[in-house]
Order: structure tokens, then sequence, then C-alpha cells
């Protein structure tokens, strides 16, 4: 039997709706600026930039869960509602053509940002894993098997602060559809069943406080309501 110094962590697995099993969870990929109005209200050009990455840990995501707690070190905690794609099957180098057949199912996504802290570290030249990798940062819905989605889910997207529309876009308006993504992010790494990937937020992210609601939406999926405590 292998002895360990403590005991190891829990898998960190997300729940797939109509089934009592459980999604688990290997990596956590997200998509930076992958709308081009939100890319432009962050001040860049999204005509010439190709797709960039970044990472959260696995216990940073907050399931089944109906409130988080605010963050530490913020003053300025940003919402972003996103398509959060799920992998069923993995591989490199993988063409965009039949990219989609890794997809296990997708879910609905909120990626908190301290956006205070990220821009600091922007200006330093320093990364800002800190400012999207917190506790509960990563807020997630269950998944929804693509047999009731679809392999390429199309449809509105939508994000609410106590009720008022702040973000409303459709995932066609992705500058890189989620076949590209997967293709593209399969050049750097070797993705495997148990990856997530968070498809970018569209223009629209503002800034939470203590008590307000957030709730995104996206056709075919439902809504995703979190209370920030």
């Amino acid at each position: 039997m292998t002895a360990y110094l403590f005991p190891p962590p829990e898998a960190t697995a997300v729940a797939i709706r109509g089934t009592d099993a459980l999604f688990p969870v290997r990596r956590i990929f997200c998509v930076g600026r992958n709308y081009a109005e939100h890319a432009r209200e962050m001040g860049h050009d999204p005509d010439r930039e190709p797709p960039f990455f970044f990472s959260k840990p696995r216990d940073a995501l907050a399931f089944g869960r109906d409130e988080i707690p605010f963050p530490p070190q913020t003053d300025d905690l940003h919402y972003e509602g996103e398509l959060v794609v799920a992998l069923g099957a993995g591989g490199a180098d993988i063409a965009a053509e039949t990219a989609l057949d890794l997809v296990a199912g997708y879910a609905i996504g909120n990626d908190l940002t301290r956006r205070d802290m990220q821009a600091v570290a922007k200006k330093m030249g320093r990364p800002w894993d800190l400012a999207k990798g917190f506790d509960f940062s990563a807020v997630i819905s269950d998944i929804v098997p693509v047999a009731e989605t679809g392999r390429d889910l199309q449809g509105r997207i939508e994000s609410r602060v106590n009720g008022e529309i702040r973000q409303q876009s459709e995932l066609a308006a992705m500058i890189w559809p989620v076949a590209d993504v997967i293709a593209f992010l399969s050049a750097s790494v070797t993705l495997a069943p148990g990856d997530l990937i968070f498809t970018g937020t569209p223009a629209g992210v503002g800034k939470l406080a203590k008590g307000d609601v957030v709730e995104v939406t996206i056709d075919g999926l439902g809504t995703l309501s979190t209370k920030i405590a």
C-alpha cells in the first residue's frame, strides 16, 4: 500500500445533469478575449491577436453553491459569463475538423476576476494567476451532455446582475469557436478527459459588490445563479 505524507486531496468533480455520474476534473483552461467587443472594451484589437490561454486550479471551482464569499485583496471584483467545454477525450495537435469529437458536454461558467489585481500585474509585466485563480473564482453549473445539446452548441449568452442585463451576445460571436479553441490549445499541451475549457466572455463585464446576485444564462443549458456573500 502506498504511504502518503498526508491524506491526498479528494477528487474534484462536476455533476452531470440527468445522471448520477460525476465529471472528474483534470485541468481548467481559459481563453482570453474571445469576443470582439470584449477585446475592444479591454483595449485590444481582436482582428490581430491569436487566442491566448491561462489556467485556474481545480480547487478554484465553485459548484452546487448558491453563494460564494467576496474574495480578499480586491475592490474591483468582476463577473465574466462564459460557455464551458467539458472534454471526454484528449490528444495533441488535434485538427479543428475533428475537435468537437472530444466534447463530452457543456456547462455555464462565471470566470470571476480580481480586476484591480490583474491591472497591476499587467502594468508591471507580471503573471496574473492570483487575479484569476483565487478560491471560488471558477463558478460552474452542472454539465449537460452533448447528447442533449448537440456537439456544436449555439444560441444566446446573457449575464444579469440583480436582474439587470449586463452582457448579451451569441455563442456564434466568438472570435475562435469551440473547435478552433480545442485545436489551438492542443498544439501547446496534450489534452485529456476531464479537462475543462472556459471559452471567453462577451462585452459588458463589470464590478460586483457584496450582496449582488449574478445570473448567467446560455440557451440549451439554463441559468447559473450566484450570490456574492
